[in-house]
């Protein structure tokens, strides 16, 4: 029978521990292994059942047992003791508190997902994770950030596989007190469509992070679920309420990041409010883009989300003239001109137009998102394009066993998550026999994680363990192992060195041909004679990417290169001492050194996919069967059956990723590198009620306006055999229109050439100085043997410009 009337009742948590109530609804819990291991210690079978919920747990616990553990001295100490970590963690100075004077007042983070906890289920995959770890990584550094996202009344989903290995979805509604949320009594109303729905206020603190998720019911239902225009409605919410909500909250940002284009929508709404101010449509847009951060993840055009002119009509088209301006002009803000018979809105190109920041998450995401996007700076040449990168990083004290903590404590460092290179070199100094047991003891973890789940029959604790867990799209080609089952079979049941897979990850639900991989897995994995080594883990979620990280010997990665934006699951395994074995894509390809980990050979150049796949899994067959598997089983005859070769490439895997792949390196990286330059810019156009919007607005409507009028007339510089290192000076004859020499910067690009005459990639480039009737002067150094070239360009300058390219106008000699 159903209940008619329905309240929540607390725990009767006594007095003496009452600290409890503040430990289990801050997620910072999360991450202090030592209130983890206490809530365990509380109520074993509770924590168990809670999924590791301490809210929930808490609430499972009987007066009776309540009682007993207020007696007890130790148990008392130790939330006291918790208690004082907390609000060390929430207020004393940390490295931005100490790092001297800074621009930046408040960040806001928007993001469509967020990974905090497997019991806070709202994010689907990397995405969010990377978000979470962004969060508990800001609030570890103290840097004044908020976030918002989106909370889904259902999340994404939980995943079982049916009688026929096919992936089936369920979708629990989800209690938002559970996940520690409280609601903060505020709501925001937004018009979608002639519809105005009321959208409620919930809030997870993270540490010292408040994170701030928006309810709005059948909308904010399941995430990346319903069809396109659900999508646009979930969007709407998210950039437009999201920027509501902070005003109803007080908060005044002066940088907002927006994780990926789903949030972009943020960027009209701080527009409108700028025109609502008294500022013109031009002068909002300078205003509001100054302190934008866009961070793009996604290195292909069709994982772009894209809205049709006739949905943008439907919701936008009364949002033009709130901001002065046509709906014709408002849909540009989201075309390109490389584009013209694309007529969708592109929230990826809105993103990167309203933000005067834009980065990819790797070094080669970075050079790649400049090649996509290049049409957006049409004139401007690709490795200049103003996308550049910050690798992405993970939490380490999230991710990393407690074996391995304890070790990189005592061997490396206590803060050994914030070390410097010359820090982490001490790992080369650990113990072999330490570092294999904390290898022995996260692989024997595995197995019984895997064993409770999947039966006692599978998998061996003293194995080589292959890992391989992710989203299962099919640019990441999990099958492709069983491109070669008879060489695999060898792999898995060679009775003196046999190797053991897991693997883990959802589909979407939509994806069917996602669906087909996992399909083809579990069928394998079924299969009699293999089915003890090989095994698909269902339900994937943080706690079980957490144990994987944990157990597996060899981090697998084998993308079609250069699709993998980052993949930052290799970074936490190698966190680890998992080794990478992987195409050198994502922030592999960046950090890879032939020593800490294995590259698989990938064929770019194939235009035959099948083809390709067979090539590179020839390669991975022929690394696990020449070098991994050998390296693994050598022992050397050492009576401790330490395989030492192995373990000296453990420790060198730390030494040199170990201070690159860490969250808190890449938070600081935003904080130097983005959000401090976007601050300094935005309180600079603000100052003198706008002066500097307006100055800046109408310089560049003059630019737009009058470039064309601006040449290169001649170079005159030396053109004879010339020889490496040799010094040139010229002079470059410049016809400036309608602009003065200080609105220009005049420059010289040379190096080699290729057969057309035309400057090889990534050119030197230096400046030159005015000299007398618009000559402008300089010398350079010849480079490398060949042939060799130069040309000269001119380009706009202001000092208010957050980079020399934003206008895409550059006069090139002809």
């Amino acid at each position: 029978m159903r209940s008619v009337r329905q309240f929540r009742v607390d725990p009767a948590v006594p007095e003496a521990l009452s600290g409890l109530h503040r430990l289990a609804n801050n997620l910072h819990w999360c991450w202090d292994r030592e209130l983890r291991q206490l809530f365990a210690s509380l109520h074993p079978v509770a924590w168990e059942e809670s999924n590791h919920q301490p809210l929930e747990m808490l609430a499972r616990i009987t007066p009776e047992a309540w009682s007993d553990l207020a007696t007890d001295p130790a148990v008392v100490q130790s939330v006291a003791d918790a208690v004082v970590r907390l609000d060390a963690a929430l207020t004393s100075p940390r490295w931005f508190q100490t790092k001297g004077d800074s621009p930046l007042d408040l960040v806001a983070y928007f993001s469509p997902e967020f990974g905090i906890s497997e019991s806070v289920p709202q994010y689907s995959g990397g995405l969010g994770v990377l978000a979470g770890d962004h969060l508990k990584a800001s609030s570890d550094l103290g840097v004044p950030l908020v976030a918002v996202g989106l909370l889904y009344g259902e999340g994404y989903f939980r995943q079982s596989l049916d009688a026929d290995g096919w992936q089936q979805e369920r979708f629990p509604r989800l209690e938002p007190t559970g996940m520690a949320l409280t609601h903060t009594d505020l709501h925001v109303s937004l018009d979608l469509a002639g519809e105005t729905i009321n959208v409620a206020i919930w809030r997870a603190d993270v540490g010292r992070i408040p994170l701030y998720l928006l309810d709005a019911p059948g909308i904010t239902d399941r995430l990346y679920g319903g069809d396109v225009e659900h999508r646009l409605r979930q969007e709407m919410v998210l950039g437009i309420a999201g920027v509501r909500a902070l005003r109803a909250l007080g908060l005044s940002p002066q940088v907002f990041h927006t994780n990926e284009g789903h949030a972009g929508f943020l960027a009209l709404e701080r527009i409108r409010e700028l025109v609502a101010s008294g500022l013109s449509f031009a002068e909002a847009v300078e205003s509001s883009r100054a302190g934008g951060v866009f961070t793009t993840h996604t290195p292909v055009p069709a994982g772009i989300d894209r809205f049709s002119a006739e949905l943008m009509q439907k919701y936008f088209g009364q949002w033009a003239p709130e901001l002065g301006i046509s709906f014709e002009q408002l849909m540009r803000i989201g075309s390109r001109a490389d584009e013209p018979d694309d007529t969708r809105f592109n929230m990826a190109v809105m993103g990167l137009k309203m933000a005067a920041r834009a980065n990819g998450v790797a070094a080669l995401h970075g050079a790649v998102s400049r090649e996509m996007f290049n049409g957006v700076w049409p004139q401007v040449p690709a490795d200049e394009v103003p996308i550049g990168h910050i690798t992405n990083g993970v939490h380490a004290h999230s991710w990393v066993s407690p074996e391995v903590d304890e070790l990189l404590r005592d061997g490396v460092h206590g803060v050994w998550d914030g070390a410097d290179d010359a820090t982490w070199a001490r790992a080369y100094n650990l113990s072999h026999e330490r570092v294999w047991s904390a290898r022995s003891a996260g692989r024997s973890r595995l197995v019984n994680y895997v064993r409770a789940r999947r039966g006692t029959d599978v998998l061996d604790p003293n194995i080589l363990t292959i890992g391989f867990a992710r989203r299962f799209a099919t640019y990441k080609r999990a099958t492709l192992l069983l491109s070669q089952p008879d060489r695999l079979r060898r792999l898995l049941l060679d009775p003196d060195r046999p190797v053991q897979f897991v693997f883990a990850g959802k589909s979407h639900p939509a994806d069917h041909p996602g669906k087909a991989m996992i399909q083809s897995i579990e069928l394998f994995s079924r299969e009699f004679d293999i089915h003890q080594r090989f095994v698909f883990l269902p339900d994937y979620d943080i706690a079980v990417a957490r144990t994987m990280y944990h157990g597996c010997d060899v981090w697998l990665n084998n993308p079609l290169r250069p699709h993998e934006a980052c993949g930052t699951s290799g970074m936490k395994a190698a966190l680890n001492g998992a080794l990478n074995c992987s195409i050198r894509d994502g922030w592999w390809d960046e950090w890879s050194d032939g020593e800490n980990g294995w590259d698989i050979a990938s064929i770019d150049d194939d235009p035959d996919p099948i083809r390709r796949d067979q090539r590179e899994a020839m390669s991975l067959f022929g690394l696990l069967e020449q070098e991994i598997v050998p390296l693994f089983y050598d022992t050397g005859g050492s009576p401790s059956g330490v395989p030492k070769g192995w373990v000296d490439r453990m420790l060198h895997n730390w030494a040199s990723l170990g201070p690159k792949v860490t969250a808190s390196r890449m938070v600081r990286d935003y904080v130097t590198n983005l959000y401090e330059p976007a601050a300094a810019g935005a309180t600079a156009l603000s100052n003198d009620d706008s002066a500097g919007v307006r100055n800046l607005a109408a310089w560049k409507s003059h630019v737009r306006a009058a470039w064309s009028g601006v040449r290169v007339s001649n170079i005159e510089t030396n053109t004879g055999e010339g020889h490496e290192g040799e010094r040139r000076y010229l002079r470059v004859s410049v016809d400036l229109g309608e602009f003065s020499p200080n609105e220009v910067r005049v420059q010289v690009l040379h190096g080699p050439i290729d057969s057309e005459g035309s400057l090889l990639p990534s050119p030197q480039i230096c400046e030159l100085t005015i000299g007398a009737d618009h000559v402008w002067l300089g010398e350079y150094v010849v480079g490398r043997s060949g042939a060799y070239g130069l040309t000269a360009r001119v380009l706009p300058s202001h000092p208010l410009l957050a980079n020399a390219f934003e206008l895409g106008c550059i006069a090139w000699a002809n």
